[in-house]
């Protein structure tokens, strides 16, 4: 499928001695989102059953996907240094700024037993590569909320918002832009 691209710009570069921009450099992202806090207050009762990561053309998506229950909150923010929310010991991340995000759900059921259990906690999701993530840190889970740090390459803007499903679950959503 790459060919006729491939032809197209050697047939440019003869003709004008310009090589066309690469597909990137004309992608217009429109991003608007800053780098304020983001919060919603809802609490519930699902659990969180697993967490990803995602590379596309303009930004690294973090997933949280929810067991069954309401839509939960979250509070995403960035600080000078990312801490554990239970003991208040620093945990180093990778990159230039760190990103702590708290869901309004916990990781445990009604059992004591962890519904997500990442088998490294310092490297809870492999990012490895991406263009903004650096480093997924599973921090704590208690009193009803998760906290998971977020290392990235600079402080850049990012949104977080709750989708539905699937089925009656549904998903935290983190994306932070590849630029301002």
């Amino acid at each position: 499928m790459r060919r006729p691209l491939v032809l197209v710009s050697a047939a440019l570069l003869a003709l004008t001695g310009f090589a066309p921009a690469a597909a990137s450099a004309d992608l217009d992202c429109g991003i608007s989102w800053g780098s304020r806090d983001k919060a919603a207050p809802e609490y519930t009762r699902a659990t969180v059953e697993e967490v990803r990561a995602g590379e596309h053309d303009c930004y690294d998506r973090l997933v949280i996907e929810l067991g069954s229950g309401a839509q939960t909150g979250y509070l995403v923010r960035y600080v000078p240094q990312f801490t554990q929310d239970f003991s208040g010991d620093p945990i180093p991340l990778r990159g230039a700024a760190d990103l702590e995000v708290i869901v309004h759900a916990r990781s445990y059921d009604d059992d004591y037993n962890p519904t997500w259990d990442p088998p490294n906690r310092m490297e809870a999701v492999n990012v490895a590569g991406f263009d903004t993530f650096r480093q997924v840190v599973d921090s704590v889970s208690w009193e009803g909320q998760t906290q998971i740090g977020l290392g990235v390459r600079a402080r850049l803007p990012f949104r977080a918002f709750v989708l539905t499903g699937p089925g009656t679950g549904s998903r935290l959503v983190i994306d932070v832009a590849h630029s301002w």
